[in-house]
């Protein structure tokens, strides 16, 4: 069995300003990265046996601050990446209800199926982020793996390891920053 540490990249100026921001790379704010150096700390006792990251710059430099303090290498996987918003990125959640109102609707009933327009579908995040997470779990069965990565990315691996429809995913997105500790077997 290996103990997934789930971390969710530190605090973006988009995040605090309510903005959908996908797989724009935006970087940290000066509270993400405080954010991520406390998440360090709090792993120094009991550290993970190997960290993988999102390409995207807030997840891979959450994990280098928490890698620095911990003096480990970091695996980076772009199939860890957030959701692609299509053209929803940069755009603030009540401009995106109101301006696609029927859009945003059928993907939260469907979503699986329904993309933002030119963007991706919960359904394909989920086919390659559950891809890595069984290539990570095949090569360290029994390790403790720190993910750092995004909000959907993360709640779709939660969803996996405690059994959840997904459709419950939007309830399962972590705050920035937050340690949170999952178990996965082989399949």
């Amino acid at each position: 069995m290996t103990e997934f540490l789930l971390i969710r990249h530190g605090q973006t100026d988009w995040n605090v300003e309510g903005k959908y921001t996908g797989q724009s790379d935006i970087p940290l704010n000066e509270t993400g990265k405080a954010q991520a150096r406390t998440a360090a700390a709090q792993l120094q006792a009991d550290p993970p046996d190997v960290i993988y990251s999102s390409d995207l710059m807030r997840a891979y430099d959450t994990a280098k601050i928490i890698a620095e303090g911990l003096d480990m290498d970091i695996q980076q996987d772009a199939r860890l990446r957030e959701i692609h918003q299509g053209i929803w990125e940069g755009l603030h959640f009540n401009e995106i209800k109101a301006r696609f109102a029927n859009e945003f609707a059928a993907r939260e009933d469907k979503p699986l199926k329904v993309a933002p327009p030119g963007g991706e579908t919960v359904g394909q995040v989920q086919a390659r982020v559950l891809e890595a997470l069984s290539e990570i779990v095949a090569q360290h069965p029994q390790a403790r793996v720190a993910i750092v990565s995004h909000g959907l990315s993360l709640a779709i691996i939660k969803a996996h390891a405690l059994n959840k429809p997904i459709q419950e995913v939007w309830d399962l997105i972590p705050p920035n920053a937050v340690v949170e500790s999952v178990f996965i077997t082989a399949d």
